[in-house]
């Protein structure tokens, strides 16, 4: 016995619809209320349900065919009615097959679920970057599956348990919230039988071309075009239809967010690009880190009132007093003496005398720290970060040193978490070690101050009432106007060029 599969009723004036997907071929198994295919009209999307459980065994009007009310789209032969067993389809029969053989190897493993873990306080979402596993593929417990990326730090999400890699729910460049769930994992004895078992199934509710293909969704045609007609990508759309696909709704949708959406006030119009040139550029996302970074940077530069002082500093004797206590030092602290530890002692320093620069406005209020939690900021490949080092008012230049060390190799790394990069009061930044030679660093919110250290380089000096050749080093300090007032930004500075030139002031708090 065969029951037809017709168009239903489409809503009030609505008299024709679009073919859009089909979700089942000719001879798969379908169950009740099982989704056959997507219809699409100008209004709405219409999913049309199986009415019986049997087998597709005909579609009539296949994909992208314009079909009226109650036209026939197929044919189902029902269960029961299909002919004899040994006549009965190959790929009821198979679905069978695998349905009966399912139990077995799932009493050997079980499913284990992959979620997103913690991501930090204040950190709500992440992005996939990269997964290093594809399903199917076989790991062990605590092997990396994928690695998230937020919006200061890089998070790798280990195996749960060793097993299969059955079904990743979240690709790459999906955004996903803390707790969601990334993937799916067999685990177990039976982990080995776990991806055979997605063979085709009578209750199986997956679209079956998309599972065998493995190719991404397919967009209704009339979504097609309407996207090329406005000049719109794929990915400037989201998709409300089976599996995100895009319908001809979402790209009016899309140009109605467009045209009503305001402009950021960071974005500028860009310039018209000849066709030769614009065929040799390459157009790449920007990732959620640098997103952050030029936002953060952005919100500096219109919230504080920032100015930027400057000065320079002869590193004779802190160069002096290195270079003749580094092996000592070394060989007793395990650590090699740098100059940061020099100008993070500075620093502290005149913090000290200049309060206002450890401090940040909270509304109307100014709140003082009677602590330095200093961040240091480390260029790594995926953009700036600023891990702080917690109390460094109270370390000595050996913890400094290891603090500083064991901070940026983690932040090249990308091991940083994100309570190691929050909380800080105050901040250094060594343009130096790029060669910069002068520059104005800019804020980290909420901090009133940053200072930008940069390349040592000789040049002539008029010392006593001679012309003396001295390493010398341009600092600047940016701060925030609001708080700092000119005066205490000048006699920061003035206070680190003097414990900088005369060392020993630092040991003596003078």
């Amino acid at each position: 016995m065969s029951t037809e599969i017709r168009v239903p009723t489409l809503g009030e004036s609505v008299t024709e619809a679009t073919v859009a997907t089909w979700f089942k071929k000719p001879g798969d198994s379908v169950a009740v209320d099982e989704m056959l295919c997507e219809l699409e009209t100008d209004k709405v999307t219409v999913e049309v349900p199986a009415s019986v459980a049997g087998v597709l065994s005909e579609i009539v009007a296949k994909e992208g065919d314009t079909v009226g009310v109650d036209a026939l789209l197929g044919n189902i032969a029902e269960e029961g009615n299909a002919g004899p067993e040994e006549t009965k389809p190959k790929a009821s029969a198979q679905a069978e097959e695998s349905s009966d053989s399912a139990p077995a190897a799932a009493d050997k493993g079980e499913t284990v679920a992959v979620m997103v873990p913690t991501l930090g306080e204040s950190v709500s979402e992440a992005t996939v970057a990269t997964w290093f596993k594809k399903e199917g593929d076989s790991v062990t417990a605590d092997e990396m599956l994928c690695e998230l990326e937020t919006d200061k730090v890089s998070v790798e999400v280990p195996a749960p348990a060793s097993g299969v890699l059955t079904k990743i729910m979240a690709a790459e460049g999906t955004t996903v919230e803390a707790g969601g769930q990334l993937a799916e994992m067999s685990s177990g004895d039976g982990a080995a039988a776990a991806p055979k078992s997605d063979a085709p199934k009578a209750d199986d509710k997956a679209p079956a071309p998309a599972a065998s293909s493995g190719k991404d969704v397919e967009d209704a045609p009339s979504a097609k075009k309407a996207m090329a007609e406005a000049g719109l990508s794929r990915d400037q759309v989201s998709g409300s239809g089976k599996d995100g696909r895009i319908m001809k709704d979402d790209v009016a949708k899309a140009l109605s967010a467009a045209k009503s959406a305001p402009a950021p006030a960071s974005a500028a119009p860009r310039a018209p690009v000849a066709a030769d040139d614009a065929a040799r550029e390459e157009r790449v996302k920007m990732t959620r880190l640098r997103q952050t970074i030029a936002r953060r940077l952005k919100e500096a530069q219109n919230t504080a009132a920032m100015l930027t002082t400057y000065n320079e500093v002869d590193m004779t004797e802190v160069m002096a007093l290195r270079s003749q206590y580094k092996d000592m030092f070394e060989k007793k602290h395990g650590v090699r003496l740098g100059f940061m530890s020099f100008f993070t002692k500075a620093c502290v320093h005149a913090l000290k005398e200049v309060p206002d620069v450890n401090a940040e406005i909270d509304g109307t209020d100014v709140v003082y720290k009677n602590f330095v939690h200093m961040g240091v900021a480390a260029g790594t490949p995926q953009g700036l970060v600023v891990p702080v080092i917690r109390d460094v008012d109270q370390m000595s230049f050996a913890d400094i040193e290891k603090a500083i060390a064991e901070k940026g190799k983690r932040a090249r790394d990308g091991k940083l978490s994100m309570a190691e990069m929050q909380g800080g009061t105050f901040t250094i930044s060594n343009g130096g070690v790029y060669g910069s030679l002068m520059s104005s660093p800019i804020l980290n919110p909420p901090q009133s101050g940053i200072l930008g250290m940069h390349k040592i380089q000789d040049r002539p000096m008029a010392i006593n009432g001679k012309v003396e050749i001295r390493p010398m080093m341009y600092l600047a300090l940016s701060y925030d106007h609001r708080i700092v007032d000119g005066k205490g930004a000048v006699t920061f500075l003035v206070r680190v060029k003097e414990a900088l030139e005369d060392p020993r002031r630092l040991l003596m708090d003078l």
